[in-house]
């Protein structure tokens, strides 16, 4: 008896050693998306736990699961209308389902090579589509003069994403324009500001042949900067 109950004790000390206590927090990554996820409550940047990120504080966009401080399984990934568009494997770093179509409406894929009739043509991917995906692109821009006094609706904004055919994110751009300001202007990003996961597609193909391609996202402006439509 006394050593079952020896047993016991360590195996209690065992588990309470390799599990760490966590805390609930929220963040907002957009004005239309906030997160909430589970952080270690001995070092509060590092998540570890469930994960949800919500749009308009309602549709569920994106869940899956950290462990301290990498996503791993499969995560989900909705539209603005809560439809399952994507599942990705971070254990295996692929694509169990993907959708027939943008998890947005205001994209376009441009490709340089001249494709011919009966060609088989794949779009260049990233975890998280165009939506939730791109966030980090949004998150990293900001607008080249003073918003303050200024009619941010008077402005269209484009983002446009250059992916090589070895899925690398070689261009970053965003092209503003407004008619009522007399405003053309691109600003060009640097895309080293961005981490490993956010420079890294799937490749888009060609016949099966990797390929360059570009992403082109239609955005809104705000006072912080852009937001997806």
């Amino acid at each position: 008896m006394k050593n079952i109950f020896l047993v016991f004790i360590c195996c209690f000390f065992l588990t309470n050693g390799f599990s760490q206590e966590t805390i609930e927090r929220k963040n907002r990554l957009t004005d239309s998306v906030i997160e909430r996820f589970f952080v270690l409550k001995s070092d509060k940047e590092t998540k570890d736990g469930p994960y949800k990120a919500f749009f308009k504080r309602k549709t569920l966009i994106a869940m899956g699961n950290y462990i301290k401080g990498k996503r791993t399984g499969i995560w989900q990934f909705f539209n603005t209308q809560g439809i399952l568009v994507q599942k990705f494997n971070y254990n295996t770093n692929n694509f169990t389902f993907e959708s027939g179509y943008d998890t947005i409406n205001d994209v376009r894929y441009l490709f340089d090579e001249k494709l011919q009739k009966g060609d088989t043509v794949t779009r260049p991917l990233k975890p998280g589509g165009v939506y939730y995906g791109c966030i980090p692109y949004l998150n990293l821009f900001r607008l080249p003069f003073e918003s303050y006094g200024i009619n941010t609706d008077a402005f269209e904004a484009v983002i446009e994403l250059l992916v090589t055919p070895l899925g690398r994110l070689a261009d970053y751009k965003v092209h503003l324009t407004s008619g009522w300001y007399q405003y053309d202007h691109t600003v060009k990003m640097d895309v080293h500001l961005l981490n490993e996961e956010d420079q890294t597609f799937m490749p888009a193909t060609l016949n099966g042949k990797p390929i360059l391609s570009r992403i082109v996202i239609k955005c809104f402006v705000t006072s912080e900067g852009l937001d997806f439509y």
